[in-house]
């Protein structure tokens, strides 16, 4: 079994497996809610309950070929800032993190599989794929999904669909949603009438975590609300058309910023790149704006290949919990917002100032 600090040591693969879509598709997750017969949900069942249906699902989640030498621990094992690091790494909920006896997490090598035990309910499985690539994540949860319905007594009923703890989840049990990044929407005041656009097709955008957070960093996220009554193929094209069209609209306010305003966007990379290169304290939202900006840079052609990678895996490292396991103790945020301004200026240390061409 992988230990905690071997999985943390190593980025996910979504995390540096950019392609062409990254640039404004970061990534693109599946999740699938299921529950066992006769079996009370998480939230109604006793710590005793709880035990035991951990103890039925968790052999049969490591026993998968997809989950060979992979992270397996009880939350309750976990410290608290081991539990917010999974967060952060979008491996586990929020939700999850505040559960202790009964419930454990358990996550493949490569990080693109992840499987929860009795979170709301008592299977959350989730594959995260970098890009737009929902129907590779949904390949991959389906082969896990198909093994573990021959050896698990799955609760399912022929006209509702899977049963799930919360209404909303019944049928497929499916959510599918992507991580883009938007500035150029943003910056140009748009977002605002693409997000109402959204909502009336019937889909959630959300903040960088999931419900009822902000967005931070010009990152959102758009998932499928409904899972009842369509089949997991039209929820998945759906969204993707949906996806690909917000992507395109981006792509086009970005050219547009260039044709438009080209110095206010030369100012805004540059301004960025200067305060993250030499700030000594800096918090989190002024890092993801300013990382956000950069990023935006580097899919500009002003800054060398690998910059877009480089600033994705500084997202996830300036997070708080990702400071606190690397200082190895609990920060004041002061101490946080040193510790993230150090860090930051130590992996742009070699990075160029921009070479800005548009202006």
């Amino acid at each position: 079994m992988m230990r905690f600090s071997t999985l943390i040591k190593h980025p996910a693969d979504w995390m540096i497996g950019a392609d062409s879509d990254s640039a404004v598709v970061l990534t693109s997750r599946i999740r699938l809610a299921r529950n066992i017969s006769e079996t009370p949900f998480p939230g109604w069942a006793r710590k005793s309950e709880r035990i035991d249906t951990l103890s039925e699902l968790r052999p049969a989640i490591e026993a998968l070929p997809e989950m060979k030498d992979a992270f397996s621990h009880q939350l309750s094992d976990l410290t608290s800032v081991q539990k917010q690091v999974l967060v952060e790494r979008h491996l586990i909920s929020r939700e999850q993190a505040a559960r202790s006896e009964g419930s454990a997490t358990i996550v493949n090598r490569s990080q693109t599989l992840s499987v929860m035990i009795n979170e709301e309910d008592h299977l959350r499985l989730q594959s995260i794929r970098s890009g737009l690539h929902l129907q590779e994540a949904y390949e991959l949860i389906s082969t896990v999904d198909k093994q573990l319905e021959k050896d698990l007594p799955y609760a399912f009923d022929h006209e509702l669909g899977y049963l799930t703890a919360c209404p909303t989840n019944l049928g497929t049990g499916l959510r599918a949603s992507a991580m883009l990044h938007l500035p150029g929407l943003v910056i140009s005041d748009h977002i605002g009438q693409v997000i109402q656009g959204i909502g009336k097709l019937g889909l959630a955008v959300r903040g960088i975590f999931g419900e009822g957070t902000e967005s931070l960093g010009h990152l959102f996220q758009i998932s499928n609300q409904s899972t009842l009554g369509e089949s997991e193929q039209m929820i998945i094209s759906r969204l993707e058309r949906v996806i690909g069209k917000v992507r395109d609209h981006e792509r086009n306010a970005r050219l547009k910023l260039i044709e438009d305003d080209p110095q206010m966007i030369a100012d805004k990379i540059s301004r960025a790149y200067g305060l993250l290169k030499y700030a000594y304290l800096i918090d989190s939202k002024e890092a993801l704006t300013h990382l956000s900006l950069v990023r935006l840079g580097a899919d500009m052609d002003c800054f060398p290949k690998g910059t877009l990678q480089l600033c994705d895996a500084l997202l996830m490292d300036i997070e708080p919990a990702h400071l606190q396991h690397h200082a190895k103790r609990n920060l004041t945020p002061e101490e946080r917002d040193t510790q993230r301004a150090e860090i930051i200026r130590s992996r742009l240390q070699n990075l160029s100032s921009p070479a800005i061409s548009f202006v």
